[in-house]
């Protein structure tokens, strides 16, 4: 049988009495003591020196009811008993220095005596497991004619012994999933999985997260969610703040994410602040983050590690804590690999990462999200729309087949539902419909008719100008071209084909120049 042993504060309001009247009071460090059916072996009292001589009475007392009970009086240096670093670091100090055997001896904190500090800081020691035991909380008699011993309760803070708890704590965790999942009943095994592990990080870490995957998969939703949940855990106490980073280039991408002072460029009338303040104790969501220049992303990475960036045009720098959140369809890595994104961003951003899969990887999933688009259509239009039997067969077989390409993911399909939606008669969904709307995907999806080479491509352009361009021009353009068709902007394609030189330049304008080279052979980006 193990030894129990009891850690508490003396109390110097409950356990004092005048000599004459001791036992007609309860006083919780006497009382646990004088029960039969729990015997102590010994405890460990803390006071204040200035209190020993009402701690020897309590000694003295606890001999009387339990002389079974070893008491042993630790003094400490606690000058003020409300201020929590102080109590603390005392109680810290006693339990880092005492001699724990928990072999042998099974621990109890008495949490029933001293300030409300002193025992908040007793609780977190043991949560901590810094005290390797259970706390111990005594109470006073419910009439005074009964024995002055009272009751007392153990608790264990292992909260999985507890099945009310258990069940609660898991009935949370399943409720902050299918929030995530809007409520949808996804059937997909591994996208559930991810999910699971989206609400624990969600829910445990302030880190970024990188989310991945072909347009359209619900990057974007799904980084709304994580916030909303965060922010109904009190987690987070600011805004949501999404850029599109594909939308924004140069000076303007500089300006809309970390504001500008009044005249640092043409145009700037005032000042702004900026996304990334906006953002400032809350969550921002950088959706196709690979579309940022090299220059947003060095500010961005420090604005990351230090919380501090410069406006453009600023001298003073100014601080933003936020979470940050990366959307992109791109392979991050892969462009690390083609200079286009900074290697120390990635490693800052990708702690974790997780890879969103597209429509067509969770067919599975296609009907409870057909519900979920139906329900939308009828909150956002006041119409409620069915599929009659026969047209939501035909549908369900369309989708789930090789046929459907789900090129634009669930946009497709949202667009897909509200066309038949409104299109339908008498909130009726009928095989008419359906046949008019697999036709619609069908032709939406179609490859266009691909220019085979790259001198058709030029030719298709500059017509019969091209005779009159040397060979040698040909082939320089022929590649300027293809880059050039390969690129969302002309400053992306700038930056692809001028990538070494540019670093030789303090000012660089990849696009001007690229507008320049093209004009010479009177191309425009438009043409492209």
């Amino acid at each position: 049988m193990k030894k129990t042993v009891v850690i508490g504060l003396l109390g110097i309001i409950l356990d004092a009495c005048e000599r004459s009247k001791r036992w007609e009071k309860w006083r919780p460090t006497v009382s646990i003591c004088q029960h039969e059916e729990f015997l102590i072996d010994r405890m460990e009292l803390l006071c204040q020196p200035k209190f020993h001589k009402l701690a020897n009475d309590v000694i003295e007392d606890i001999r009387t009811v339990s002389p079974e009970t070893e008491v042993n009086l630790v003094y400490t240096d606690i000058e003020d008993p409300w201020d929590f670093e102080e109590v603390y670091g005392t109680l810290h100090d006693f339990a880092r220095n005492y001699d724990f055997d928990p072999d042998n001896e099974e621990y109890l904190v008495h949490i029933t005596t001293g300030t409300h500090v002193a025992q908040i800081c007793l609780f977190l020691l043991t949560e901590s497991h810094l005290i390797p035991g259970k706390l111990l909380q005594a109470s006073p008699p419910k009439r005074k004619c009964t024995p002055m011993a009272g009751s007392y309760t153990v608790i264990d803070l292992d909260l999985s012994r507890y099945d009310k708890l258990a069940s609660r704590f898991i009935k949370e965790k399943s409720d902050d999933i299918s929030f995530l999942k809007s409520g949808i009943d996804t059937r997909n095994a591994d996208f559930n999985y991810l999910i699971e592990r989206i609400e624990r990080v969600a829910i445990n870490s302030k880190a970024p997260i990188l989310l991945m995957g072909p347009t359209g998969a619900g990057k974007s939703q799904l980084a709304r969610k994580i916030y909303e949940l965060k922010k109904n855990r009190r987690q987070l106490s600011g805004s949501f703040v999404e850029v599109n980073c594909a939308t924004v280039r140069g000076d303007a991408a500089m300006s809309a994410l970390f504001g500008h002072v009044r005249g640092s460029f043409t145009g700037a009338m005032k000042d702004r602040a900026g996304l990334l303040r906006a953002a400032d104790g809350g969550l921002l969501f950088l959706d196709e983050a690979g579309e940022l220049g090299i220059d947003e992303q060095t500010m961005l990475l420090r604005a990351l590690e230090e919380k501090v960036f410069v406006p453009l045009g600023a001298d003073n720098e100014v601080r933003s804590d936020f979470q940050l959140i990366c959307g992109t369809n791109r392979d991050l890595a892969e462009e690390v690999a083609n200079k286009r994104f900074r290697e120390d961003l990635l490693a800052r951003i990708n702690m974790w990462t997780f890879y969103m899969p597209g429509l067509k990887d969770r067919t599975e999933d296609i009907e409870p999200n057909l519900q979920y688009e139906l329900d939308q259509f009828e909150q956002h239009n006041g119409i409620h729309v069915m599929f009659n039997k026969e047209a939501r067969e035909r549908f369900m077989a369309f989708a789930s087949s090789p046929a459907a390409k789900w090129k634009a993911n669930f946009r497709d399909l949202n667009g897909a539902i509200a066309r038949m939606a409104t299109l339908s008669t008498g909130g009726r969904i009928t095989l008419d419909d359906v046949d008019e709307e697999i036709e619609n995907l069908m032709r939406s999806w179609r490859e266009p008719a691909a220019i085979s080479t790259t001198s058709e491509l030029l030719d298709s352009i500059l017509g019969d100008r091209l005779e009159k361009i040397d060979p040698f021009d040909q082939a320089q353009l022929s590649y300027v071209v293809q880059v050039c068709k390969e690129s969302s902007t002309l400053s992306d394609a700038g930056r692809k084909l001028y990538s070494i030189s540019r670093n030789r330049k303090k000012n660089t304008n990849d696009a001007d120049r690229l507008r320049k080279y093209l004009a010479r052979f009177d191309i425009d980006w438009k043409d492209i």
